[in-house]
């Protein structure tokens, strides 16, 4: 008996491995559009600190995003239980910070009375400050983009028991921060790989690696001010698309724009036209939010103090 019963054990439990792995892989397919901007954004906050710091901040950034993980699973399921209204209303406000975020970053571009401020800020700040502003920086970003994720991970095992949600959740969350993560490491880090290869090269007279060492090395900085570009945007896409979607009357012109763009640009003006939409209405989106927030800032700077 007890045998039989360790036996319909197992199978329950290979069973269940089984359904989690199949619903993983469905979440995954779902959010691999976001995991691509989570990439990019995060490569972009580490950047800017000094060369032997590099792997430290990205492992900083790591634990604060497992830490962010922790919180959100829980977090997600309890809502989902309880408070299942609260979820657009949540990611709305997340939505919006991104647009936000995004638009400060416009901001100090072109500004440059801004942009010399905050050159003369980081020359007077001290570089472990500086250091824990990206790292909070960061984390606060991930979070963002992590309780997206989790939100359309929840959505798609919705209608499975509370412990598949849970389990699927948490196998998303693990791979998630390890591949995001290990990638962002590599990136960073093509510098170093591309020294190292040239060190090689010079003792061994290697010519292929000589040549792959200077293309890295040529490469490294190319992408990574790809990275900050590709960020910016992609705080505006994220964060537009949120607020569209949760807006009934944005997402149906969201829907006829694509339409038209299908009807007279075939498939792949269907594919950009919901981008481009969901771009610019994120950074309108920003830039209100910026003004808003630098005329509370202006109110708050000229009231005069009791």
């Amino acid at each position: 008996m007890a045998g039989t019963n360790l036996l319909t054990l197992l199978d329950d439990i290979t069973t269940l491995l089984d359904d989690i792995a199949t619903m993983s892989k469905v979440a995954t397919k779902k959010t691999a559009g976001v995991l691509g901007d989570d990439l990019a954004l995060n490569a972009q906050q580490v950047t800017g600190v000094t060369a032997d710091r590099e792997l430290p901040v990205v492992w900083a950034v790591a634990k604060g995003s497992f830490l962010n993980k922790a919180i959100l699973v829980p977090a997600a399921l309890l809502i989902s239980v309880w408070l299942p209204w609260l979820i657009t209303p949540l990611l709305m406000v997340g939505g919006l910070f991104l647009c936000f975020e995004g638009a400060e970053k416009l901001v100090e571009k072109l500004l440059p009375a801004t942009k010399n401020d905050d050159v003369d800020a980081i020359e007077n700040l001290d570089l472990v400050e500086y250091e824990k502003q990206k790292v909070k920086g960061a984390i606060r970003t991930d979070f963002i983009l992590s309780a997206e994720i989790i939100v359309i991970t929840l959505g798609t095992v919705a209608g499975a028991s509370l412990l598949n949600q849970a389990l699927v959740l948490s196998v998303i969350a693990v791979i998630m921060t390890i591949g995001v993560y290990g990638l962002v490491a590599g990136i960073v880090k093509l510098d170093d790989a591309g020294l190292y290869l040239l060190n090689q090269a010079q003792q061994t007279g290697n010519r292929f690696k000589a040549l792959l060492g200077k293309g890295l090395l040529a490469a490294a900085p190319r992408l990574m001010a790809f990275l900050a570009f590709a960020g910016t945007v992609a705080m505006f896409l994220v964060g537009g698309g949120i607020l569209v979607h949760g807006i009934s009357v944005l997402h149906h012109w969201q829907i006829a724009v694509a339409e038209f763009a299908l009807a007279n640009l075939g498939t792949l003006g269907e594919i950009i036209a919901p981008l481009l939409f969901d771009g610019l209405f994120g950074v309108l989106a920003g830039a209100v939010a910026v003004l808003v927030h630098h005329g509370i800032a202006s109110m708050k700077a000229k009231k005069p103090a009791k």
